[in-house]
């Protein structure tokens, strides 16, 4: 389930990052969806590539990058600016996922 929703996460994160490259003229709103599309591309890819080790992290990159990218998306998209407090608890459990991922193949 892991992988399904990492590959899920990636075309996500390339449609967002395509959109903020094509679809809007707001340069904020197209550096909102660059930015989520960038963390999220690199988690999901991060997710993969760990999940066979340890799934526990995978499952925090994603949810980070979920909640990361998602509160940046809404936002570009016209969305309330108050979400830009939720973003940073994205980052905290993309934080939270490598250090877990570190722990576990330090113990390996």
């Amino acid at each position: 389930m892991i992988a399904i929703l990492a590959c899920l996460s990636a075309a996500l994160a390339i449609g967002a990052g395509a959109f903020g490259a094509h679809g809007v003229a707001d340069p904020k709103a197209a550096e909102w969806l660059r930015t989520g599309g960038l963390y999220q591309l690199i988690h999901a890819v991060a997710a993969l590539a760990i999940t066979g080790v340890t799934r526990g992290a995978a499952a925090l990159l994603l949810a980070g990058a979920a909640i990361f990218a998602i509160s940046l998306y809404v936002m570009a998209l016209g969305g309330p600016k108050w979400l830009g407090a939720i973003t940073p608890i994205g980052g905290t459990l993309m934080i939270a996922g490598w250090l877990w991922a570190a722990w576990t193949f330090a113990q390996r």
